[in-house]
């Protein structure tokens, strides 16, 4: 991971102006919805790569006892601005040290994966997250996934003649130590979870179409979000759908 790049990208970039448009609700009302479904009111919960708060500060709001863990000092001072009561820690994923084994209910990934450029990286942010995580307690990571950035920009922007050094001959996406992200596929996420010896409780396609219909989405009335929204919750636990969206939520368990 480029640590000084990532920090120069997020103290420009907007997430929660991101998370707050109509397409990426999708992404967000699936995460929560998840969360809730499996991580009581109360429990406690350290947010790694909490940005400025998109998930920290509303599941705060929920009841639940949160720790907000992040790379880029500008967030945090975001998040203690919205928030007082928030514990705010400021570290990289792939060191917890700062934290006690066993010391939370749920862990959340909702970033680092995406940033962590080499298998190595992602496989220590997932052992130290297990390390803190309780026995018999949850841990939340989002991907990106290689198809989305293959379509999207190779395809869909008409790029793929000037980065086709940049793909393998399978089309998966060639990682250099100075991106900013890092795309995925099933088996590379199946490899991680075996890896840590934890149990998978769902894996979930997070935002089904959405980054795909931007323009579309964005111009739905209220109601058709809604829809929209009720249709992809329905659908997001199909098999056929892994892989098809930028994003996947994998649901962990730590077993041992």
């Amino acid at each position: 991971m480029n640590e000084k790049n990532l920090i120069e990208h997020y103290n420009k970039h907007n997430e929660d102006k991101r998370l707050k448009t109509k397409h990426a609700q999708i992404e967000y009302v699936t995460a929560m919805e998840y969360i809730k479904k499996y991580i009581n009111k109360g429990s406690s919960i350290l947010d790694v790569g909490a940005a400025t708060g998109a998930y920290s500060i509303p599941l705060y709001n929920d009841g639940y006892k949160v720790t907000a863990f992040e790379l880029v000092k500008h967030n945090l001072k975001q998040i203690e601005m919205k928030n007082k009561n928030i514990t705010c820690v400021l570290g990289n994923a792939i060191d917890l040290s700062k934290f006690e084994d066993n010391s939370f209910d749920c862990i959340l990934l909702f970033g680092p994966m995406y940033h962590l450029i080499s298998y190595e990286e992602k496989l220590q942010a997932l052992k130290e997250a297990k390390r803190v995580c309780k026995t018999g307690r949850y841990i939340y990571i989002s991907y990106c996934m290689n198809e989305y950035a293959v379509i999207t920009h190779a395809f869909k922007e008409h790029q793929i003649l000037n980065i086709k050094d940049e793909l393998d001959e399978n089309f998966k996406v060639l990682n250099k130590p100075t991106d900013l992200y890092t795309y995925v596929r099933l088996e590379d996420i199946n490899k991680l979870k075996e890896d840590t010896n934890l149990e998978r409780i769902k894996i979930i396609n997070q935002d089904g179409p959405a980054e795909y219909l931007k323009r579309e989405i964005n111009s739905m009335s209220d109601e058709e979000i809604e829809m929209l929204i009720k249709y992809h919750l329905s659908t997001c636990e199909r098999p056929e759908l892994l892989g098809a969206g930028r994003h996947i939520l994998d649901i962990l368990k730590k077993v041992d």
